[in-house]
This record gives structure tokens, sequence and C-alpha cells, in this order.
């Protein structure tokens, strides 16, 4: 008797890793698809040095962006360098300085740019950031020539004071409104005809907190194209509403695909038109919130397996939750279920998404919890059976 326990654990044991195995390869083969598919914003970012560049791109892209290297030139022997960073992009100079150097930086963004013309868009330069430290006093006439020749060359160009103190009830340095004053003065070419005021990083000891970020960052919307939006939106960290907003959206067109698929209603038994719909979604939803493969594919597995053996087991009850279910016949059942499925799908994996991000559902070492992810996971999944997509408004 015990060894035969023993052989038919040992075959559902086999099935298991079998099924995982399978499910793994299959988002890897959709994170791959969607990671392409959102492509890459890049941004040329330019200033004297010791502005704070790297600290002005940390503070809105993630600790430690701008220090995973300088890069490969763009071409050979370039003064231009650029940094992939996931869906990121940073063109940077290396050894030279704006005014001394300026026209051989141009001479090389003049070549890069009229090369990546012919290229997707994911390899072209969307934006550029021209730095200028708010407390230096002094804008040079060379770096206003610098920031038209940006502009010449099809840039939009977003002019950043940097290290700007400000007073208690909002009131910026008065050297720093002096340089920025005398900037808008020479009416360039710059992107709302403005200088944003930053401070990047909280500085305790002066009690100096980070301000002005999320204008740069709304400015640097408005202006790139809007096929690398969603790129830009993975790559910030500073507007996770911005975040959820894209992903609800994505969740309403997975939701759309699934029902014009009209798949069965269990997901990920025998749908093989709702897989890769729901995940598609999952993958492109992990990618908003930089989630590696490897972990991505670990919340991927426990997440649907907890799903699925709720569908099986809870069938009926299930059908009767979707609202409307019971009063369509044949087709429309399924198409109705995949939906509300596929829904509660989105919201649920959206939902342990935002909470690994944040540091949660780990162990001590880091590492995910599984318990705590499938726990979350029900929790939301079972919210939202009973709720037509179109309920969804949270943008936690």
């Amino acid at each position: 008797m015990l060894r035969t326990l023993e052989r038919i654990t040992d075959r559902q044991e086999t099935r298991v890793a079998g099924a995982n195995d399978w499910l793994k390869d299959s988002f890897r083969t959709e994170f791959d698809k969607q990671a392409s598919a959102l492509g890459r914003f890049n941004l040329a970012i330019f200033g004297k040095t010791g502005v704070g560049k790297s600290t002005l791109i940390n503070a809105i892209f993630g600790e430690e962006v701008a220090r995973t290297g300088i890069g490969e030139p763009v071409t050979r022997g370039s003064h231009l360098y650029l940094d992939r960073i996931g869906h990121l992009g940073i063109v940077d100079t290396q050894g030279v300085e704006i005014g001394k150097n300026s026209k051989e930086i141009l001479t090389d963004l003049n070549e890069v740019i009229k090369n990546s013309r012919k290229l997707p868009q994911s390899e072209q330069i969307h934006v550029a950031w021209y730095c200028v430290r708010g407390m230096d006093r002094r804008f040079e006439d060379t770096e206003a020539d610098f920031v038209r020749r940006l502009s010449e060359l099809g840039l939009p160009v977003i002019l950043v004071l940097t290290q700007v103190p400000r007073s208690p009830d909002g009131r910026f340095h008065p050297d720093a409104v002096m340089l920025a004053e005398q900037i808008t003065a020479r009416r360039l070419p710059i992107v709302g005809d403005r200088v944003f005021m930053t401070y990047a990083k909280p500085d305790e000891f002066h009690g100096q907190s980070a301000y002005g970020l999320s204008e740069v960052l709304d400015a640097t919307f408005r202006v790139a194209p809007e096929g690398v939006h969603g790129a830009l939106i993975a790559a910030q960290e500073i507007d996770l509403e911005r975040k959820a907003k894209e992903a609800h959206r994505l969740i309403g067109i997975a939701v759309t695909s699934a029902g014009a698929a009209a798949a069965t209603p269990i997901p990920f038994s025998d749908a093989t038109l709702l897989v890769p719909i729901q995940l598609g979604m999952m993958a492109r939803i992990a990618q908003l919130y930089k989630i590696k493969f490897d972990k991505a594919a670990l919340m991927a597995i426990v997440s649907t397996t907890a799903a699925t053996q709720i569908g099986r087991a809870t069938f009926t009850g299930l059908l009767k939750m979707v609202p409307g279910a019971g009063t369509i016949v044949g087709g429309a059942i399924g198409a109705g279920v995949a939906t509300t499925f596929t829904f509660a799908m989105g919201e649920a994996w959206l939902k342990v998404c935002q909470q690994v991000h944040a540091g949660k559902l780990g162990g001590i070492d880091g590492a995910l919890d599984n318990d705590q992810l499938r726990d979350a996971f029900l929790d939301e999944f079972k919210k939202r059976l009973g709720r037509k997509p179109k309920d969804s408004v949270s943008t936690r």
C-alpha cells in the first residue's frame, strides 16, 4: 500500500513539474515578446561636469541606474556613450566638456541621429535634458549655443536647474531664480519655454527635501514619441500611479481579447487561445514594475496554479458569480466567464506585482515567500471574480 502511494505521489510530482516547466517556457516566450514590443526610451543628458546628472537620473529612474557603467560608444571613436538598462537608454558623454568639446559632441550626435532615422523607434534618441547647477550663477554663451544646436538636430530639450535649495514655504533660492531668468531671457528653444527647478536627492542634514522630479518627468512624457511611452512608464520610478494606469489599460485589452476568443472558462487548462493572452498581459505588467524574468516566472507559476485550482474546484459556483452568465446560453457563457477570469487574473497579478515592487512578499533573505504570494494573489482574485471588468477603478 505504501509503495503504491509513493508511486502515485511520484507520478503526480512529475506531472506538476512538467506543467511548471511548460508554463515557465510559455511565460519566457511571452516575456521576451512583450519586452521587444515595449522597446526602449532613450534619453540624452548633457551638462558640465559636476552638475548632478547622475543624481537626477537615479532619482527618477531608480537608484544606481547611472552607475551601471558608461556603456558603449554610439559610433566608433565617439564621445557619446549609450547605457542600456532595461527599457531605458542613457546617452551621455565621457572625458569631454560642454564648451570645450561641444563641436565634437554635436558632430557625433548629428551622425547618430542621422543614422537612427533608418532604425526602429527604440533605437532613436527621443529627448534631451540639459542640466545646469542652480547655484552656479552663470549660463555661458557656449551652453546656449549647444542647446540651440540640440534643438536644430530635432531633439526636444528640457532645461533643468539642479541642486536648487528651496525654503520651507516653497521659495527658490534667489540666485537660482536670477539664473533661470537669465536663461529664459535668451529665448532658447526649450520645452515649455521654461526652466525646471529641481533638488534630486533629499538632504536630511539641511532639511532639504527632493522636489521638481515629477515636473521634469511630465515634461518628458509630453515631448517623447507616443510609441515609447510604455518604455518610459516602465523605466521611471517616481510615478507609480502612471504605472498602475497603464497596467489597467493592459488588463482591459486582455479582457477584450479573451472575450473575442470565447475561451474555455477555466484558465490554463485547455484554453489554447486564452493562455497567451493572459501570459502576455502578465509579462507586460511585470516589466512595468521591473520584475526580472526568474522572479516573474515563479510568481506566474504560483499565481496561475492557485487560480486554476480554485476554478476547477468551484466551477459551478463561479458560473453563478459571473454577471449575466445564468441567462446566457451557448458560447456566450464561455466568453463571459473568460473575460471575468481574465479580469480577475489581471487585477490579482497587478496587486502582487505592486507588492513585490515595493519589497513585500519576501522573506528575510529577499527571496519570494510563496505562501504570502499565493495568499495575496487569491485574496484579490476572489474579490474580483464577482465584478464586471468595468467596475475596476483602483490605481493602487
